[in-house]
């Protein structure tokens, strides 16, 4: 016997398994220089659309998470948005907003739904989010984090994920539908 296999066999030996585990793992290292090799093929996107944007506002971090969770408040909010104002044909579903992370919200008269991913309450808040005209399953993430500026709240947000040539349009309606209205609710 080896000097390697008695050690093996002193320790016990291997279970079914740790057996299979070694083998995944050895064959995962073959398969490994192929998948690198074909990387710089068209698999991989070096260019994806994403939104920044940093308004801030004349309100508490908590004021602020508040008007962006409750439903009875977001609701006040979008009425006063520019696709609400403008009469859009949006839907006729109710503005609602689970207080829960895995909650779903539907906003927009149904036009926007989603699921919450992470609700810090009063820092963070980060959603699975969609229009709903998009292919079936597209979710983006939107992620706002609030940060407190002297009596004020910034809020860092980045949106990614969406459907490629919309980046233009969700900027917009960022401004015009969640930042502008935000604004004159909490004024």
């Amino acid at each position: 016997m080896s000097e390697q296999y008695n050690l093996v066999a002193r320790a016990g030996s291997p279970s079914r398994r740790q057996i299979l585990a070694g083998v995944a793992a050895s064959l995962g290292g073959l398969t490994l220089a192929p998948s690198i090799a074909r990387a710089d093929s068209n698999e991989i996107s070096h260019v994806a659309e994403s939104i920044h944007q940093e308004p801030t506002f004349k309100a508490s971090r908590k004021r602020l998470y508040e008007a962006l969770t409750k439903t009875a408040e977001f609701d006040k909010v979008m009425h006063l948005g520019a696709a609400m104002q403008s009469g859009m044909a949006l839907g006729t579903a109710p503005t609602e907003i689970s207080a829960q992370v895995g909650g779903t919200f539907t906003i927009f008269a149904g036009h926007i739904v989603g699921r919450h991913i992470e609700l810090a309450p009063n820092e963070r808040i980060v959603q699975a989010w969609r229009v709903v005209d998009w292919d079936p399953g597209v979710y983006s993430i939107a992620r706002f984090e609030l940060i407190e500026q002297g009596s004020g709240t910034k809020i860092v947000f980045d949106h990614a994920g969406f459907p490629k040539g919309q980046a233009e349009h969700l900027a917009e309606g960022w401004k015009g539908n969640y930042w502008e209205p935000l604004a004159k609710f909490l004024a």
